[in-house]
């Protein structure tokens, strides 16, 4: 992995920290959409192995009430998830301008999307200003970005923003219970074609890809899981040779990245915006410490106090998730093979353990390590009756869910993205999205913190977009220090944060520049 050491973009040369509190830049003006392409593909994203065509015959479903069904929908407006049976696929749909080029759920609901895109805009200043400050340069003009990422109403605000700032783009979901029906239809209203609905079956997945790829020629690709990404090197091995960069979020789609680069198969850059600093402190710690509490209360209406809980890893999302949970009276148990996280744990007043030390007694099971069969039909056997299990790492092979669509077994729909899977003996477990990112699911996302990755995904596309020939090679890059000081300082102004600022004098006692890089880049914060 290696940091560039290069100068930003001259967006960024200027007044790199700021003391004034930023003004909101209003809305958007809406631009017609760039009517072109069409296409077939989509992403299954490792954790897409839907169940909506691998359903076990012994599945019943129990009736829903509009509150249920309202109340899990993502945060999303209330009809969501539960419109007209019409796949939509099979419609012919057009905004009220006649934009056809999109296919999302219901676009009659992107009023109500709207409205939850103004609410974000006014909890991310940072990406706001960002749109304020380069709209008029236009950084991105030219650029052709391919996007599939989570559809909600926070990267609706990116979404907007990138193309404020010069680009065209096609995006799709990567994952296929988080999109909010309204958010998409509200884009596809301002003429972005957007090939996104919750509940997408794997061949819809990949159709909405594809429609995002095929029929014109995309230079960049932004990612959340590699789906895009490995799709386009699949089907059009000619069309990834001429992409100038990939910005990739995830843990998944990073490590994808490295084995290709290991492989020799990656033929262009990419950046590594997961490991970035302003990514795994912010959206990683920050995010889940908040969110994994919303999704399980919204879910299950579950107590926490005195509850057993194992959490499977302890990375930054891991610790975010015992802070929360121990705040509220959890008693905690830790997986671990990292010894260095390991001791942390231990430090922190957790017991590390071996997952089958405490299967059979703990109270809910979180998994958050990336990896796969973290949780296996044997661990799931041993469970006690009532026990939660869910998944806040990225891919949804964390949890066995395959192995629990058996004859023997029986699943009962409790409510949106809540299943039982019951037992022979009458036990059963609360399965949460089917062992898919429970966060993204069944809750919503606190604006600000993705205000902050979203602002590290557009600086890293704009780096590699306007980079002089030679400048990266095709290889796997970490954001450049100075980029992510710089979403930093965007975002502290909403505090009211006044930075000291280091003296000639200091600045040459410790080898600085006085506008930053303050950290060497191997720096552990």
């Amino acid at each position: 992995m290696t940091e560039p050491d290069t100068p930003l973009v001259e967006l960024i040369n200027a007044n790199l920290i700021i003391d004034v509190p930023v003004t909101d830049p209003g809305t958007v003006n809406n631009v017609e959409g760039n009517g072109c392409l069409v296409g077939t593909q989509s992403n299954r994203k490792s954790e897409t192995k839907t169940t909506s065509t691998k359903k076990s015959s012994r599945y019943r479903a129990r009736s829903m009430s509009a509150s249920s069904t309202d109340s899990f929908s993502s945060g999303s407006y209330s009809g969501s998830s539960t419109e007209d049976d019409v796949p939509p696929r099979e419609k012919t749909q057009a905004n009220s301008s006649g934009f056809s080029d999109f296919c999302v759920r219901n676009i009659n609901q992107h009023a109500f999307g709207r409205r939850e895109i103004e609410i974000a805009e006014q909890e991310m200043p940072g990406i706001m200003a960002l749109r304020k400050r380069a709209g008029d340069d236009k950084p991105l003009k030219n650029a052709r970005i391919v996007g599939c990422t989570h559809i909600n109403a926070q990267t609706a605000v990116m979404i907007e923003t990138l193309r404020e700032l010069g680009a065209e783009v096609r995006w799709a979901a990567c994952n296929i219970y988080s999109t909010q029906n309204e958010i998409a239809a509200a884009l596809a209203e301002v003429g972005l074609p957007v090939f996104a609905w919750r509940g997408e079956t794997e061949e819809d997945f990949w159709w909405c890809i594809d429609k995002c790829v095929n029929s014109w020629q995309p230079n960049m690709i932004l990612d959340d899981g590699g789906d895009a990404t490995h799709w386009m090197l699949k089907k059009y091995p000619a069309m990834f040779k001429s992409i100038k960069g990939i910005v990739e979020e995830s843990l998944t789609g990073v490590h994808r990245l490295y084995q290709l680069s290991k492989a020799g198969k990656l033929t262009v850059p990419a950046m590594n915006v997961n490991d970035s600093v302003t990514k795994t402190k912010f959206d990683n710690l920050y995010m889940c410490r908040e969110s994994i509490i919303d999704s399980l209360k919204r879910s299950t209406d579950v107590m926490f106090g005195g509850k057993q809980v194992v959490l499977c890893g302890y990375g930054e999302v891991g610790k975010g998730c015992c802070q929360s949970l121990k705040g509220l009276g959890c008693v905690i148990y830790i997986t671990e093979i990292d010894p260095i996280c390991a001791l942390q744990a231990c430090m922190d007043g957790f017991s590390v353990v071996k997952l089958n030390e405490v299967i059979r007694t703990v109270d809910i099971v979180v998994t958050a390590t990336g990896n796969k069969n973290v949780v296996t039909r044997e661990h799931m056997d041993k469970m006690k009756n009532g026990c939660v299990v869910c998944n806040m790492g990225h891919s949804n092979t964390e949890i066995d869910v395959n192995s629990l669509r058996t004859p023997d077994l029986t699943w009962e729909k409790v409510r949106s993205q809540v299943d039982h899977v019951i037992w022979p003996d009458g036990k059963r477990i609360v399965l949460l999205a089917e062992g898919r990112l429970v966060n993204l699911s069944c809750s919503s996302l606190p604006s600000f913190v993705v205000s902050i990755t979203a602002c590290t995904q557009a600086l890293a596309l704009i780096e590699l977009f306007n980079a002089p020939p030679g400048r990266y090679k095709s290889d796997v890059y970490l954001l450049p220090k100075k980029m992510d000081e710089y979403v930093a300082s965007l975002h502290l102004p909403t505090f009211d944060a006044h930075l000291t600022e280091l003296s000639d004098e200091q600045a040459k006692y410790m080898g600085l520049n006085k506008a930053g890089p303050f950290k060497p880049s191997y720096y552990r914060y």
